[in-house]
């Protein structure tokens, strides 16, 4: 596989890229090795087993593959996806909310509010991808559970 497919992969450069660069980003700006803050450590790993689990989930109940180059057969509509219509990339977002605050780092937070940006305009995009290949089961899908946090939004 090459360095740059391997780059492609969101979840390479969430869970491995990113924490690495910030890490050395916080080590350059702090002249040392950064402070971290180990109590929010288990944010980092709620966001990447949130990820994992429920991509299993939604592979095991809709079909397809990950991401949605390889779209879902069925609508998953149970578990996290009763809940949230993107808790995969809502284990991402927690995931750089606990790098933020595990590093203490104003640069980390910036990255966060831009993934908080483009993870959103993702969701949008994947949303018009499942209403035109599901059609009005997924319209109702989505008058039910909120896209990002239940009951909210």
């Amino acid at each position: 596989m090459s360095v740059r497919r391997w780059l492609k992969s969101t979840s390479n450069r969430t869970f491995i890229v990113w924490p690495v660069a910030l890490f050395a980003a916080e080590a350059l700006v702090q002249g040392a090795v950064p402070r971290l803050n180990p109590w929010a450590a288990p944010l980092l790993a709620w966001g990447y087993l949130q990820y994992h689990w429920v991509g299993i989930y939604r592979t095991k109940r809709g079909g397809g593959g990950p991401g949605l180059a390889n779209p879902p057969e069925r609508i998953v509509d149970s578990g996290p996806y009763g809940w949230t219509r993107n808790p995969m990339y809502l284990g991402h977002i927690i995931f750089f909310v606990g790098l933020a605050l595990v590093l203490r780092s104003w640069i980390a937070a910036a990255v966060l509010g831009a993934h908080l940006v483009w993870f959103d305009l993702r969701a949008r995009g994947d949303e018009k991808h499942l209403l035109q290949l599901f059609g009005d089961p997924y319209r109702d899908y989505c008058k039910r559970v909120k896209r990002w946090i239940p009951f909210v939004y």
